[in-house]
């Protein structure tokens, strides 16, 4: 089976599909695809959708099984299977042991989380998924595996897999000069500066259109739009602040490298390929490559928007507000991600509330309790 890109129409918006050996389209995962793409996920989610149902479908045709008729049963051989390495999952033999699993418990969350979106829509459209249902305690009541079914759209799927907690990778005030060193155009300089002082994601970055930034105001903003390059705002619309040295290098762009080429869009071709086209995602994929070995730091352009979360927080900036900035659209995204601040930040916070400096809160919290036990 096969991943395939779909292109609705010149310029249009693009998806994605799977096919089989003989590129027939495998219509169940199609129906899903494309609702996705129609309700305007962006072409990063639909795309990863299509890889993970791809492997469901692949392991289904492997044991013979009808994707009407899966039961948890086959779900937790799924799981197993996901763990091997690829070449026992073709020839289907079991290696007695081997070192790491295939795929972490954060792919196949993430593969599970598919699974489980892919039944939600297929049970809301008339197919009995009831074999899949079993009984599974949890907080202290009993949920069906896919019980979330019967209920809105936001439950997920309650068969996850436990994983080690990722603490977000960040960049050091040098790491990120050396990057910025290391671009030898404006327009470079411009994206990296843009998504180190607003934590813009990068599919943000590449959709922005000129009226997007307003220089009285200093204020950038991320709107929720269709872009002909496949960009995607992710969390919807949001403003941001943004500081004087962006606007100033934005305007130099504009005259030194933009000039008077028609385009609405901020970053464009402007030396290879169709001038003036937008920015795609692997453009962008190229340029980090190009900066990496240039600069010696290894980076993505997502921890550049980490990094300004977490020096936020570092400076005392309330969650919520944090929250608003990175378009989370819940608080407790913004903690789970960014509580990874290191001892010397809890110290800080410690030393500026007074309690490892203020001796009578100290004395109060070492005295001891009288009274007989």
């Amino acid at each position: 089976m096969m991943v395939q890109r779909v292109l609705t129409a010149e310029d249009g918006p693009e998806s994605w599909t799977v096919v089989d050996e003989g590129f027939a389209v495998i219509e169940p995962i199609e129906q899903f695809l494309a609702h996705m793409a129609r309700i305007e996920r962006a072409l990063s989610t639909v795309r990863s959708y299509a890889f993970d149902l791809r492997d469901f479908f692949w392991f289904l045709n492997l044991r013979g099984s009808d994707w009407t008729l899966v039961d948890p049963t086959i779900i937790g051989a799924f799981i197993a299977w996901l763990r091997l390495p690829p070449s026992s999952r073709i020839s289907n033999v079991i290696p007695l042991r081997f070192d790491e699993p295939h795929c972490s418990a954060s792919t196949i969350n993430r593969k599970l989380a598919a699974v489980g979106s892919f039944y939600r829509y297929h049970s809301h459209h008339g197919v009995d998924s009831s074999s899949i249902a079993t009984a599974r305690r949890r907080s202290g009541r009993f949920t069906p595996f896919l019980g979330h079914l019967d209920v809105p759209i936001k439950q997920t799927l309650s068969v996850k897999l436990k994983q080690p907690q990722r603490h977000s990778r960040t960049l050091t005030g040098s790491q990120i000069n050396e990057i910025i060193r290391a671009c030898d155009r404006l327009r470079d300089r411009l994206l990296i500066s843009l998504l180190r002082t607003s934590g813009i994601r990068i599919g943000e970055a590449i959709g922005l259109r000129h009226e997007d930034i307003d220089p009285a105001s200093m204020t950038l903003h991320v709107r929720s739009r269709f872009n002909a390059n496949g960009a995607h705002a992710k969390t919807g619309e949001r403003e941001i602040p943004i500081p004087a040295h962006l606007i100033r290098l934005y305007t130099d762009y504009l005259v030194d490298e933009y000039g008077d080429i028609d385009s609405d869009y901020i970053f464009v071709n402007l030396w290879s390929g169709r001038v003036g086209e937008p920015w795609k995602y692997w453009t962008v994929t190229d340029l980090t490559s190009r900066l990496r070995r240039r600069s010696g730091v290894v980076f993505t352009p997502h921890m550049l928007r980490h990094t300004y979360a977490t020096d936020l927080l570092r400076r005392g900036v309330p969650q919520e507000v944090v929250q608003k900035l990175l378009g989370h659209r819940s608080i407790t995204t913004t903690i789970d991600t960014y509580a990874h601040l290191e001892i010397d930040d809890v110290r800080r916070a410690l030393t500026e509330a007074g309690w490892l400096t203020d001796p009578a809160a100290t004395a109060a919290a070492v005295s001891p309790v009288s009274g007989t036990f």
